[in-house]
């Protein structure tokens, strides 16, 4: 682990944390988190001929194996179109499988291959070290502020589907 997980830039919500300057401060780290989180594995994906958009469908595929096609255009908020290019492309590098559902054989069913399965890991391990590093080093009662931060950026219509996903077996 680095100095830079142990050492915060930040000194702390003031008493007035929900003034502007507070405020944009925490937009500022949210979005600079997560830029370089997401840069860790844009490398990899880069290789592939892959994006975001890419890594995002084969990360819920992997938390829900057989997950319907309208099921992740509802976790990604994407539109039809562009998760068609995305499955597309997926499918065409082997990395995903489409099968018919059981009950209505017009449903399409998603699946990793082993090879999109072995991608998935590859890039939730880059991920896990980054931000399990930075979760030691903010500590448990840190870790458990920042998920209601981030719970709460969550529409309530939406919330039970989040919540789905921490039961989800991959």
């Amino acid at each position: 682990m680095t100095d830079v997980y142990r050492q915060s830039i930040s000194t702390g919500a003031s008493p007035l944390f929900l003034r502007e300057d507070e405020i944009r401060r925490g937009v500022e780290l949210l979005y600079f988190g997560y830029t370089r989180l997401t840069n860790s594995i844009d490398q990899e994906l880069g290789k592939q001929g892959l994006g975001r958009a890419h890594h995002r469908a084969l990360y819920f595929i992997a938390r829900q194996p057989e997950l319907t096609v309208g099921e992740l255009l509802q976790l990604l908020a994407i539109t039809k179109q562009s998760l068609g290019r995305v499955l597309k492309e997926l499918h065409a590098r082997g990395f995903v499988i489409t099968k018919p559902g059981l009950i209505d054989r017009r449903q399409k069913l998603l699946r990793l291959t082993e090879a999109g399965a072995a991608l998935e890991t590859e890039l939730f391990g880059q991920l896990r070290e980054r931000l399990s590093a930075a979760y030691v080093a903010a500590g448990q009662e840190s870790v458990t502020g920042f998920w209601k931060v981030l719970e709460g950026l969550i529409p309530e219509e939406d919330r039970q589907m989040v919540f789905d996903l921490r039961s989800a077996k991959a």
